[in-house]
């Protein structure tokens, strides 16, 4: 049979099938089927029309092609520290992780450094004029590095999540707060878009501020994990707190300037009013703690004075008066 006889019989087939299938007509989909199937459409859309103005540059990198991996990790990431990590240790005894913390501390302050130095180099150092400094999207080894180290600093928020989990496996459940759990969650997510967007500018000034204040509160943590012995050596603990409120007053007066600019041409002003928000909730947060432990003379009793200080999204509410303590929750006494 010649190539040509196939073809043939096997049009006069497809016609006889599209003969069949004339006379039988899908049925109609019910009205919510037809709605979810607009809605999508319409999302898939406006998802398609809103990522033409991502940054092409960061689009290739780890996690950045979609907000999809990393809303799956910070779910888990929720799930873990509020359910499944506290159920799995309610029954074992908390992991004794004195040598892990020393490890994870000071990686972070070693993280925290190299990150400062190269939000000095790439931009706050270099050029920037803490004004109106605007995102630079070519791809000129300065504007490149500072992607690059905005997108750093996006990774480390996951890195940091660490924690919460140290918090699960030491059984301090106490400190897992909503304002915790919220911080770190929100602020991956929420970076992933400065990634994508504007990874560059004024918007990056409190990223620069927050390594350096974790420079200080790590190398704190980490001195205070070595032990009892070292404590001679952090008299200055009693400063955390006021360099936290002086890092939300620099990163709240910074970023509030843009709305008394008479033109400055920043490209995503949207990213203007989410750090100024959270940086004006934090800082008021500070304030309130502030008011109660120093102002109103409600300081902190001697057996809670051994604790760390650090971020307000940690206070909690006992019997005794607000405590601020970071993810490592170090109860400095001897038998830890």
């Amino acid at each position: 049979m010649s190539c040509l006889q196939i073809l043939n019989e096997s049009g006069s087939s497809n016609n006889n099938m599209r003969s069949l299938s004339d006379g039988v007509r899908p049925a109609k989909g019910a009205p919510g089927d037809m709605e979810f199937r607009d809605l999508t459409t319409r999302v898939g859309l406006w998802y398609e029309n809103f990522m033409k103005n991502a940054d092409p540059r960061t689009e290739d990198w780890f996690l950045m092609s979609s907000p999809l991996p990393q809303t799956v990790v910070i779910v888990a990431y929720i799930y873990f520290v509020t359910r499944l990590g506290p159920r799995l240790m309610e029954k074992r005894k908390a992991f004794h992780l004195k040598e892990v913390l020393i490890i994870y501390n000071f990686s972070v302050v070693a993280l925290s450094l190299y990150m400062c130095y190269e939000y000095v180099m790439s931009g706050w150092g270099t050029g920037y004029t803490f004004h109106c400094d605007l995102v630079d999207y070519s791809d000129s080894p300065q504007a490149v590095r500072m992607a690059g180290t905005c997108w750093l600093y996006y990774f480390s928020k996951f890195i940091e999540m660490f924690d919460t989990i140290f918090f699960v496996l030491r059984k301090k459940n106490g400190q897992i707060t909503f304002l915790h759990v919220y911080h770190h969650s929100i602020m991956p997510f929420t970076w992933w878009f400065g990634v994508r967007f504007a990874a560059g500018g004024q918007g990056t000034f409190h990223a620069l501020l927050n390594c350096v204040v974790h420079v200080i509160m790590y190398s704190y943590y980490g001195l205070s994990a070595l032990g009892p012995a070292y404590q001679k050596y952090l008299w200055w603990k009693k400063y955390l707190t006021t360099i936290q409120l002086i890092q939300f007053v620099m990163v709240t007066t910074h970023i509030w300037q843009y709305f008394f600019m008479k033109d400055c041409p920043y490209q995503f002003p949207i990213f203007i009013y989410i750090i100024g928000l959270y940086g004006l909730v934090f800082l008021l947060l500070f304030l309130n703690f502030w008011y109660h432990a120093y102002t109103k003379g409600k300081r902190l009793p001697k057996v809670l004075q051994a604790k760390t200080w650090a971020h307000p999204y940690n206070k909690t509410n006992g019997q005794n008066n607000s405590e601020i303590t970071n993810g490592n929750g170090f109860h400095h006494d001897k038998n830890e």
